[in-house]
């Protein structure tokens, strides 16, 4: 050890950090442990397990901590799972398996003074054949369908009111919330697809809203919290998909699934 390094170590012996400078050396610590944690730049053998977080880096994420990791090396082998196979869906497999939930996928929504030409754009965009009418609070008004935007309906409005096509909006055409067919999320639970094609079918639609209560009783607030199309259940049936979308054809080619088994 030469003399200036000897000095300089004296010095340090002697003269402990002041409050000053400890901060600094602190925020320096905390910094390069969060580089750290952010390229998991490990130095441990490949194979070799290590603890969550260095005992002398602090934790930057307060009780929580990075998990045990090992890195991988040379003889190391690793293969994917095989996907497991969707079950088929029959006329009597349980009715939520056709639900698209909306607790786990965003709904779709437009708002009411949306022209048609908007509806549509959406609905090829998000590849879906409805969306929800809702207003700015999210409350529902109605549903808005490509049967709606694309059929007969808007041409009928414009005559009907004498107004250009363009000027139709999605508040003319929807199927307004007081006239949607709704389900209860307990009855669903147990009922069976074919259960819920019967039910649309009595009704005339090509969509069911799931209700759940929230709360537990039976005056509780209730919320959306599934839709279920004619169109899907088709589709998840084998039914191959139609260019323009006909609810009795596919009503049709259920029953001819039902008078097959």
């Amino acid at each position: 050890m030469d003399k200036k390094t000897a000095v300089h170590h004296d010095k340090d012996a002697s003269h402990p950090a002041t409050a000053s400078s400890k901060p600094a050396s602190h925020e320096t610590t905390r910094k390069d442990h969060f580089l750290q944690l952010m390229f998991f730049q490990a130095s441990h053998e490949p194979g070799e397990a290590h603890g969550a977080a260095s005992p002398v880096m602090p934790a930057l994420t307060g009780d929580f901590a990075p998990l045990r990791n090992s890195k991988t090396g040379a003889g190391s082998r690793y293969t994917l799972p095989v996907p497991g196979a969707i079950a088929p869906l029959r006329l009597d497999s349980p009715a939520v398996d056709v639900m698209t939930d909306l607790r786990r996928v965003a709904a779709l929504t437009i708002g009411a003074g949306a022209s048609i030409a908007e509806a549509n754009r959406v609905m090829i965009a998000r590849s879906v054949r409805a969306l929800f009418v809702t207003d700015d609070a999210r409350d529902l008004l109605g549903i808005v369908t490509a049967t709606d935007t694309l059929g007969e309906r808007p041409i009928q409005f414009a005559q009907a009111r004498g107004v250009r096509y363009d000027e139709v909006t999605v508040r003319d055409i929807m199927t307004p919330a007081d006239r949607l067919e709704v389900l209860d999320l307990r009855d669903l639970e147990h009922a069976r697809v074919g259960d819920v094609v019967a039910t649309l079918k009595f009704s005339g639609r090509q969509h069911a809203l799931v209700a759940e209560t929230l709360g537990g009783e039976a005056s509780g607030p209730q919320t959306i919290c599934g839709i279920i199309s004619l169109t899907q259940i088709g589709r998840r049936l084998g039914i191959p998909p139609q260019q323009v979308h006909d609810i009795a054809r596919t009503f049709a080619e259920i029953e001819a699934l039902i008078a097959a088994h």
